[in-house]
């Protein structure tokens, strides 16, 4: 080694040089805008499109949209969505769910579950703050996803409105099924001649 790199190696050594390059660093960039977000404090702008928590909807009137089918069930590549429906009493031919279950920590959050639900009553919304220390809360119940999609109904309806799943127009805000004919049983009148 010559005696001019010593020397350098000397100086670098005894004034700290490194430490001197990195605060150059530091105050370069301490007077610049912050990127980082502070999450808890800031919240972030969320797109329509985005996969959150499930949420049951209802129609207008409050009628359940649910009709039991278990298409979502059948969709849902990950199995995390159980269904159980029966007949409506009051009405006939048509069916409703009597259980509705996800467990969330099993879902991947992939919407094939909404795309195929044929009522619209299967929505996604911008919740994603659903951490717990049990992890039995992460099974979500039917009484919960109507909690969820009433509270985030205006993220819902958004995302269905972004993913072509239902039209922002007035005729298209309830879908029912209609029958060719009547399904409700006449009462036996009796005929005229014998009475």
């Amino acid at each position: 080694m010559t005696v001019q790199t010593l020397t350098r190696k000397f100086l670098h050594a005894a004034l700290f040089y490194e430490i001197w390059d990195a605060m150059k660093v530091m105050f370069k960039h301490m007077f610049h805008k912050p990127i980082t977000f502070q999450y808890p404090r800031e919240q972030r702008t969320i797109p329509d499109t985005h996969r959150g928590a499930l949420g049951l909807l209802r129609y207008d009137d409050g009628r359940e949209r649910c009709v039991g089918c278990d298409l979502c069930e059948a969709a849902c590549p990950s199995r995390c969505i159980k269904v159980i429906s029966a007949e409506d009493p009051d009405r006939p031919l048509q069916r409703y769910a009597t259980e509705f279950y996800i467990d969330i920590t099993k879902c991947v959050f992939c919407g094939y579950c909404v795309e195929a639900c044929p009522v619209n009553a299967l929505a996604m919304t911008k919740m994603y703050e659903f951490s717990t220390h049990d992890k039995r809360t992460l099974l979500f119940d039917k009484k919960r996803l109507y909690d969820i999609g009433e509270r985030h109904l205006d993220d819902a309806k958004k995302y269905l409105y972004a993913h072509n799943q239902e039209k922002n127009l007035e005729e298209s805000r309830e879908y029912r099924y209609y029958f060719p004919q009547s399904v409700v049983k006449p009462t036996q009148t009796t005929p005229k001649h014998l009475s």
